[in-house]
């Protein structure tokens, strides 16, 4: 029903039932008719309406098996204590037309404070839009000249026209990713010397670079990353590989998680021997097998018109010879570390250590729990899947293989608490309340970063 909005301060709505069948006018009648001369002159509902202090009576009747029930709404502009006596002579109305009727008040709404209501919500959306256009107005204007320009710097590198930063041609290390948007991110970080392979086939102009310059694959942390890095591991050299975390892809990533992707690379022969993959496309030894010094690289390419590559980890540290554990069914004797007077191997840590030995023909994995009872043993190469499957609280790993910051972490969120392996890899940090031993240290835990 609408209601006259030159007459509303205060509304009355009353709800009205009758025996037997009724129209809009009949009720309207009996209620003109009814309080005639009943609430006095000042309140004769006739003159109240003519004067516009009483708004149209609106009525909605609704008849069913011989019964009529409906709802009258009376606009009223007088003061509180008259539109009350105004509403309370409503229910006076006993008779509409020939059948018995009953009428009751169910409330006397104040349309002003509706009003203030539907203001007030009305502000709020006004105010969250100017501050959310505030903010855009109030962008630093360094930040967005500087990030436009990064944008304005990729090119088209190569007959395929690929997706790449400026400095590909003057830097002897270049970063590979997937796509455009991957490129247009790390320039954004400030990362130049990058090219895209825009899908699963690798082009042919990324195979040739890669022959010449030191290369460093940095895909996303989803399966289908993966898919693309196998396609390159089969059709060019590699040199070092970078994953972003599990489920985000590089576009996504900020330049703080950019760089400690970059910073935490993995070389190519400890990813192969972790994954357990081939590198079927190499013409060429990896950067390590070369003799080439990772920080002249980086030397170099601070030179360059970028920022370049972020800093590669060191080298992972060979074991010694004469740390090399017995062979199975043997004891572990005390390898000497530093002077003749350094303490044995703790039992329990031989133990692990002759553990360790074990696994070294099949290249497996052992995850302890409790009292060093074995939970799971599956291949090296699956060590990081078995871990994230952990259903049961674990303590100790012991592993064939290196030890790679991506495991710590998988490690670390499962509470295991120590690590044997044969070396350890390039960390970036060591998480927390994990020790980790390798023949390289003879037992010796290795100190949280």
């Amino acid at each position: 029903m609408s209601i006259d909005p030159t007459a509303t301060k205060y509304l009355i709505r009353a709800r009205i039932t009758a025996d037997g069948v009724i129209d809009k006018p009949d009720v309207v009648g009996a209620v003109f008719g009814q309080t005639e001369g009943l609430l006095g002159d000042e309140l004769d509902l006739r003159d109240l309406q003519k004067s516009g202090r009483v708004g149209r009576i609106e009525v909605e009747i609704d008849s069913k098996k011989g019964k009529s029930e409906g709802e009258i709404l009376v606009p009223s502009s007088l003061d509180q204590v008259e539109t009350a006596i105004l509403a309370s002579g409503l229910e006076t109305v006993d008779r509409i037309g020939p059948c018995r009727a009953r009428i009751e008040v169910v409330s006397v709404e104040d349309v002003r404070m509706a009003k203030r209501a539907k203001i007030v919500d009305r502000a709020k959306s006004i105010l969250e839009r100017m501050q959310e256009e505030s903010k855009g107005a109030g962008m630093d204007l360094t930040e967005s000249v500087r990030r436009a320009v990064q944008v304005e710097e990729i090119t088209s590198y190569g007959k395929e026209h690929l997706p790449a930063g400026p400095n590909i041609d003057n830097s002897d290390a270049l970063i590979v990713v997937e796509g455009r948007s991957d490129v247009l991110n790390l320039l954004r970080s400030g990362i130049k010397n990058v090219i895209a392979v825009e899908g699963t086939s690798v082009p042919q102009t990324v195979r040739d670079l890669s022959r010449g310059k030191t290369i460093t694959v940095f895909t996303d942390g989803d399966r289908s990353g993966e898919l693309i890095l196998r396609e390159m591991l089969q059709t060019m050299d590699v040199d070092f590989v970078a994953r972003a975390p599990r489920g985000t892809e590089v576009e996504d990533l900020t330049q703080k998680q950019i760089m400690k992707c970059l910073r935490n690379k993995i070389p190519i022969q400890q990813y192969l021997e972790m994954s357990g993959f081939e590198a079927t496309g190499a013409t060429r030894p990896p950067m390590d097998d070369r003799g080439e010094e990772s920080g002249a690289s980086r030397d170099r390419n601070s030179r360059e018109g970028g920022r370049g590559e972020a800093p590669r980890p060191p080298a992972p540290r060979e074991v010694p010879v004469s740390a090399a554990a017995p062979a199975s069914g043997t004891s572990v004797p005390n390898p000497p570390r530093g002077p003749p007077s350094s303490p044995p191997l703790p039992p329990r840590l031989a133990k692990l250590f002759q553990d360790l030995s074990e696994l070294e023909n099949p290249s497996r994995a052992r995850i302890l729990g409790e009292n060093d009872a074995v939970q799971v043993e599956v291949p090296a190469k699956d060590v990081v899947e078995a871990l994230s499957k952990l259903s049961e609280p674990a303590k100790t790993l012991v592993f064939d293989g290196v030890v790679s910051q991506r495991l710590l972490d998988v490690a670390h969120e499962k509470g295991i608490q120590e690590v044997v392996a044969v070396r350890l890899g390039a960390i970036g940090k060591l998480p927390e309340g994990i020790r980790v031993y390798t023949r390289a240290d003879l037992g010796e835990p290795i100190p949280s970063a």
